[in-house]
């Protein structure tokens, strides 16, 4: 699995970071984003509607997002 690590990162810079890695990566696959900012998870919610994504907060205010390519 990869990860795109987004901690610090403000809009947009999370979601180039995202389609980037998605290129990459073959139907199927998933590659999680680490985020501490919880517009970055509406902002992925809404870009990738295409993708299957679940997400959970794993410590207060940091998120794992998990997108897998369909």
């Amino acid at each position: 699995m990869k990860t795109v690590d987004c901690l610090g990162d403000m809009c947009p810079i999370p979601i180039i970071k995202t389609r980037k890695a998605l290129k990459k990566t073959e139907p199927g696959e998933t590659i999680k984003v680490i985020t501490d900012h919880s517009c970055v998870l509406e902002a992925i919610k809404s870009n990738f509607k295409k993708c299957n994504i679940t997400h959970e907060e794993v410590i207060n205010g940091i998120w794992e997002i998990s997108i897998t390519k369909n």
